[in-house]
């Protein structure tokens, strides 16, 4: 690990990072979070049955639309040139779902806080979709999974 923050200068200043002299590479992150609820509450999602809609679909394209939005909410990341988000939701368990955001850009910095950023805000709409049958729905688990691309290399979490 790096003895010095990047995003503070020699004063210890915030600052953002420039990154106008890395080269243009391929990058990828990989990132996953779980949402727990009641039985019963997935089971009238996966069937389709909340009254406000495809709790499925909304979720995903929320996190699409987050990770495009990233640079809007995380003051010091860079706005990305997003060439791909692909999001995945499924039921792990009875009481347990998954939810994978992958997203690639080619530019000169990372997209790991746009994957985590995707996860976060589909979870969060997961949450609001499905709130009115089970308010003691838990957001867990968010982490970076993997990614590639950039100086540092490959990154895959244990």
């Amino acid at each position: 690990m790096s003895d010095k923050l990047s995003h503070l200068d020699d004063k210890g200043s915030v600052h953002m990072v420039d990154v106008g002299d890395k080269n243009v590479t391929s990058r990828i992150a990989v990132a996953e979070g779980y949402v727990e609820a009641e039985i019963a509450t997935l089971d009238l999602v996966f069937k389709g049955e909340l009254p406000k809609g495809d709790v499925i679909a909304t979720a995903k394209l929320a996190g699409i639309m987050a990770a495009k939005k990233t640079s809007d909410l995380i003051p010091l990341c860079h706005p990305l040139p997003i060439t791909g988000v692909k999001m995945a939701i499924e039921r792990v368990s009875d009481t347990r779902v998954r939810i994978e955001a992958r997203v690639k850009v080619s530019g000169q910095t990372g997209v790991e806080m746009e994957a985590l950023t995707a996860v976060s805000v589909a979870a969060l709409t997961f949450y609001d979709m499905a709130k009115a049958v089970d308010k003691a729905m838990r957001i867990e688990g968010i982490r970076l999974l993997k990614k590639e691309g950039g100086k540092s290399g490959t990154y895959e979490a244990s």
